[in-house]
Parts: C-alpha cells; structure tokens; sequence
C-alpha cells in the first residue's frame, strides 16, 4: 500500500517542525520562513526535495543551504524592520527572500550573472520590491551603499573579508563561516562596538568558497 503524498499544509507543518527540533526558535524567522516556499528555488530533479532539510544543487556549481541553517544563521542576524541588509552570495535567491520579509532593505550580491538574472525574476514574480540585485565581486561588498545594520555572507572566506568589517554600522552584526578548507568551517558572528569588534563561534558548517572576481 503507498502512502499517499502530504498535502501542502502537513508539509508546510513538517517544515516547521523540523526547523524548531534544529534551533530556529523566533518567531519572525519561522513566520518568514513559512512565508517563502523553498519549491520556488529549486529547480528539475530536485524540486521533489525542496522540503527537506538538506542542501541541493542550483545552477553554477552553487548550493542552495539547507533550511535549518538558513534559519539558524538568519536567527543569529537579528534582523530589525528597519534593518539595511547586505547578502553576499545571492545563490538561488532563497536566503534574500526570507531577509526581505524581516527588513526593510535587502542588496544582494553574487558573482554568477546567471544566478543574479534568475533570482531577480523570481522576486518580481513574488513581489519582493525591497531587494536589489547586483553582479559583483561580493568579497568587496558595496561601498556605495554602506553602512549596513546587517551583513551575511552564504559562501566560506579564511576570515572576514577586511572591506566587509569596514561597511558595518556601529551596533551592526554580521553572520558569516570561515575556515581554510571544505571540511572545517565555522559559522561566526561579528558585532561592531565603537571600540572594535566582537567575535562569537556559533557552529559548524559546511559551505561553498568565497571566491573573488566575477563567475
């Protein structure tokens, strides 16, 4: 006897639940979450596992993470409604889009131009008209639009990138993993005091090379 296929709201509950049993306990993050249907960034032979909490593979050897670190790492954000956010690695789009139900501005930025003109069509498509999407060098971050309350960064440097520290407003926080090779990562929190900067491991983690120039 097959088990017939969940429907929309025991997988949407399933999602959730999942979520919390990992860490993700705010209650703006789960709402965002639940508001953003991951089916929409996972495209051909994977779109039968968008629901599971597992990273996938998305156009130009990039990844799209797994949920529950996505809410982790958005949890560990913070972000405010009046939040200036920068994203560095746009991806599938999936992590902007959650950003953009919690701030009031979101710049995300990726090397790939495929990635970038894919993900600026699924936010207009759903409406999203407070996220800007740039083809750029990510490691730079964008000087022109800093500082930024919040900043993270969806792709693993040696350390946070110099440029990135300099564009955060004071009281700012930035999420992001580092670590020198694909097996040892991670995930760090920053916050700028006026006298400097504070550090904090959160977890381990497993993420794509911040790379520098264009894809």
């Amino acid at each position: 006897m097959t088990t017939p296929p969940l429907t929309e709201a025991e997988r949407k509950m399933q999602f959730l639940f999942a979520l919390r049993s990992k860490g993700v306990t705010n209650a703006r993050v789960l709402a965002a979450m639940e508001a953003v249907d991951r089916g929409r960034f996972v495209k051909g032979i994977f779109e039968d596992r968008a629901y599971e909490d597992m990273p996938l593979p998305i156009a130009s050897g990039q990844t799209i993470s797994q949920p529950s670190v996505v809410g982790l790492m958005t949890q560990a954000l913070d972000v405010q409604p009046k939040s200036k956010v920068l994203e560095v690695g746009t991806g599938s789009g999936y992590q902007a889009a959650i950003l953009a139900k919690l701030a009031r501005r979101v710049y995300t930025v990726d090397r790939h131009r495929a990635l970038v003109r894919e993900a600026r069509a699924l936010f207009d498509e759903m409406g999203l008209h407070n996220i800007t999407v740039i083809v750029g060098d990510g490691s730079h971050g964008l000087p022109e639009q800093a500082p930024f309350d919040r900043i993270i960064v969806t792709a693993a440097a040696e350390d946070p990138p110099g440029p990135l520290l300099a564009q955060m407003a004071i009281g700012g926080i930035m999420v992001l993993p580092v670590g020198q090779s694909d097996a040892v990562q991670t995930l760090i929190k920053v916050t700028r005091r006026a006298e400097g900067y504070d550090y904090q491991e959160l977890m381990p983690v497993r993420f794509v090379p911040l790379l520098e120039g264009l894809g």
